[in-house]
């Protein structure tokens, strides 16, 4: 993998006291990459180190392989934050236009109506920023982020404020932009369907440091423990279950009516084979991975 964002150990102090504590992670290309944590964190300070907006007390920042100060690096990033900062005399188009000569990119009327039609905005393209709704304003960042053709976005809370059917846009946007356009993602959120639904690798940043990161599906599964349930065509016997708990053979967490729990990652052959033998069919078998709320809850009350 190409690693496209490299947060080495940076530390930063804010009035007096120490925000980030050594903070580490690495994004790799073609990532959607869920950062969590809550507020007071540091996430907000750790997003400003990485656009260069703050300098790290110590430690480092590299973007695309490059030390995230070095100036030929501002125009690959593409970023989005609180307050939007949008022009709200300007319209859409004049907010993009803008962004492109920023970037010293030349100002194609055709360029800006293209990336506002990908995030459904064409039709208000001169329209000013200002009669926009929460949402829409929300996508027009998020074009505004896209615009020069960046390697990287940094998007902070993108679907905070907005309604349910903005988020799946939103959503939907974001995961076109990564599998069409291969752009990398980096999105701080504290929505965990967000994160879940679209995110293929995590960081969670809570107390100033990194508890815990990586792909999304492992750390689900090992949090999850491997357990697995058991759906039969009736109840075990009782005494059998006696046997399986004080032996150690299969530990049961738990059963509700037909379903049966068991901590670990049983020999589901094995298992199979014993419920058969108590005339019971095996109807489907499930591995319980951790779901976001219990992962993220797992990390923050635990310290």
């Amino acid at each position: 993998m190409d690693t496209t964002i490299k947060v080495q150990d940076i530390r930063k102090t804010l009035g007096g006291r120490e925000i980030l504590q050594g903070v580490t992670f690495s994004v790799e290309k073609g990532d959607i990459f869920g950062f969590l944590g809550p507020n007071g964190a540091g996430k907000t300070t750790t997003i400003r180190t990485m656009l260069g907006l703050y300098q790290p007390d110590s430690g480092s920042v590299e973007i695309m392989g490059q030390n995230v100060l070095s100036p030929n690096v501002r125009n690959r990033i593409g970023f989005s934050l609180e307050p939007d900062g949008l022009f709200e005399r300007m319209s859409a188009a004049d907010n993009l236009a803008f962004y492109l000569k920023i970037h010293n990119r030349p100002v194609d009327r055709q360029h800006i109506l293209d990336t506002l039609d990908l995030f459904s905005l064409k039709d208000r393209a001169d329209d000013k920023a200002g009669t926009f709704s929460k949402g829409m304003r929300q996508r027009l960042t998020i074009a505004r982020a896209l615009v020069h053709d960046p390697d990287v976005m940094i998007l902070d809370e993108p679907t905070s404020g907005v309604d349910p059917i903005e988020q799946i846009k939103i959503r939907g946007i974001l995961m076109e932009i990564s599998e069409k356009q291969k752009k990398t993602i980096f999105l701080s959120t504290h929505n965990m369907d967000e994160v879940q639904r679209i995110c293929n690798r995590i960081a969670i940043l809570y107390q100033g440091k990194i508890q815990l990161s990586g792909d999304l599906a492992s750390i689900r599964k090992k949090m999850g423990e491997g357990s697995v349930t058991f759906t039969l065509s009736g109840p075990l016997p009782e005494a059998l279950e006696k046997e399986w708990t004080e032996s150690g053979a299969f530990r049961l967490i738990s059963h509700q009516e037909n379903q049966y729990t068991f901590a670990g990652d049983p020999d589901r052959s094995a298992l199979t084979e014993l419920i058969m033998k108590q005339g019971l069919d095996v109807l489907s078998v499930k591995r319980n991975d951790a779901g976001m709320e219990q992962l993220y809850t797992s990390i923050v009350s635990d310290k």
